[in-house]
């Protein structure tokens, strides 16, 4: 997810994934190539959106580290969470694999089900001890895990291709978490915005990056409107605040099971509509990343990984609610405080696109990400056109 600021909202909120592009994609592929001479963590570019720019926010092991702070152990051997695992290991029969997973965000509706996973034992039943990281940096959840210093990341599909063909960062996506996108086309409803049609002559707020722009580009012309017909207004973080206070008539990079019920709940009339209805090839929303030689060497600890999850996401789906308080249980108040009720619709939002009567959770096609491929090809964000298998693996399907 993404965070942007709305002035007349009481807390952090995020936008989607636009603004933390740049930043993640450099610091990816300083990481890749040199994990030896990694600090902590990658470099950032600037706050974040979604994924993205987070200051470091030292959290106790129960609701998650971060991924810097989490690193920085390691690379020292003073990692207090592996000293409590090798505690733990002692009175047990087997030690359990320590996993470091760094999410795109701070916990929110769509990590519930890894929470639960903790909760519940899932992975120490799989021989798994799943500590959760929150980024410290736009890039972590690719640095880190292309670097070696983190298991798993949560980051997006997009940037998993340009991190992979730009800057050769040797990591690949093993599931997807969202079988459809999140990122959607928000705007106040009194704008009347109800396709890209009514971009004509309209400004549209946007983080500033290469990839909105070739979204709004795609949607125009499927309409057969010009794409210079449409006035971009990089408003950076501000997203939100710059729509409600009029600066622009809509924005591209919110997501719909997040900000639209929080705007709703701030007393805001909303209306909103898909990128897939008009061009866009359907992406995934999130995946799960480990680095070449994790998926090379230790292929069936990723599976078991992958299984405790699944295992999370059926709590989530056959006991919503008793899920969510976990997640609330766990969430970050400092830095991205929950209201309840959003959460409760994020989820209902979410379990239907998570899995669907032709995709399981957890699952990815070859063709999904072919066509992405070839659509950010066309499109300039990407260098080359790669094979499939450089980005991603069917190995551990569900």
């Amino acid at each position: 997810m993404h965070i942007f600021e709305i002035n007349t909202f009481k807390t952090k909120m995020r936008p989607g994934k636009m603004i933390r592009r740049a930043a993640a994609l450099l610091a990816a592929a300083v990481l890749a190539v040199s994990a030896a001479g990694c600090g902590g963590s990658g470099s950032s570019a600037g706050a974040s959106s979604g994924a993205a720019g987070q200051g470091a926010a030292g959290q106790g092991a129960a609701a998650g580290d971060t991924a810097a702070e989490a690193a920085g152990a390691q690379d020292a051997g003073e990692s207090q969470a592996a000293g409590e695992k090798d505690e733990a290991a002692a009175g047990e029969d087997k030690e359990l694999r320590e996993m470091n997973v760094v999410l795109d965000w701070y916990p929110n509706a769509i990590h519930a089900f890894l929470y639960d996973a903790i909760e519940k034992g899932y992975f120490e039943e799989e021989g798994l001890d799943v500590k959760i990281r929150f980024p410290a940096n736009d890039n972590d959840a690719i640095a880190l895990v292309a670097a070696g210093r983190a298991e798993i990341g949560l980051f997006y599909q997009q940037d998993t291709i340009q991190a992979v063909v730009n800057q050769g960062a040797g990591i690949k996506s093993i599931g997807a978490v969202c079988q459809t996108p999140l990122n959607v086309i928000l705007s106040l409803k009194e704008k009347n915005v109800n396709s890209p049609k009514d971009f004509v002559g309209k400004t549209v707020g946007y983080g500033g990056t290469a990839l909105s722009e070739a979204m709004v580009e795609a949607i125009m012309e499927n309409v057969g409107e010009d794409p210079k017909s449409v006035n971009l207004q990089n408003v950076g973080f501000d997203l939100m605040s710059s729509m409600t206070t009029g600066q622009v008539d809509a924005t591209i990079g919110c997501l719909v099971n997040h900000e639209v019920p929080q705007m709703e709940e701030e007393g805001f009339d909303v209306s909103w509509f898909q990128l897939t209805d008009y061009g866009m090839p359907n992406f995934y929303e999130l995946v799960f990343l480990a680095n070449d030689q994790m998926i090379e060497e230790e292929p069936e600890t990723l599976r078991a990984f992958l299984r405790a999850c699944g295992k999370g996401f059926d709590d989530f789906q056959a006991d919503t609610e008793g899920v969510l308080n976990i997640l609330l249980g766990n969430q970050s108040e400092e830095n991205f405080p929950l209201s309840p009720t959003v959460e409760a619709k994020s989820a209902e939002v979410l379990l239907p696109r998570m899995e669907t009567a032709d995709a399981p959770f957890m699952s990815q096609t070859e063709e999904n990400w072919k066509e992405n491929i070839e659509w950010m090809k066309e499109h300039k964000l990407i260098d080359r056109v790669p094979d499939v298998s450089e980005v991603m693996t069917t190995e551990f399907m569900p």
